[in-house]
């Protein structure tokens, strides 16, 4: 059976602008958040399609949890990740949209 652990799930309250911005400021922590939201499901944390160093990539990780963009959850041996996009749209509707343009 595997295990299902969530973490850093965040309320529309507890989002702040500056920190989410902050978040999003970096190339590679955008590039991150641009694929999560192209993708209909979670992605491994592994699988991601960026040139850095695996601890440089935990980093932006956590930085992008510690900002409530993302959330990881642990699937076996798996952590996956998803977008808090409905989470951050409702805290600041259309910022993804003026960031990110589909």
């Amino acid at each position: 059976m595997a295990s299902q652990t969530a973490t850093r799930s965040t309320t529309t309250e507890s989002f702040d602008v500056v920190t989410v911005l902050r978040a999003l400021s970096d190339p590679v922590r955008l590039e991150l958040v641009r694929q999560l939201r192209a993708s209909e499901v979670p992605i491994a944390c592994g699988t991601f399609e960026v040139k850095v160093a695996k601890n440089t990539l935990s980093h932006h990780f956590k930085t992008l949890r510690e900002a409530g963009v993302i959330v990881t959850h642990r699937e076996g041996t798996q952590a996956l990740n998803t977008l808090q996009e409905d989470e951050l749209d409702a805290a600041f509707p259309g910022l993804l949209d003026a960031i990110l343009p589909r």
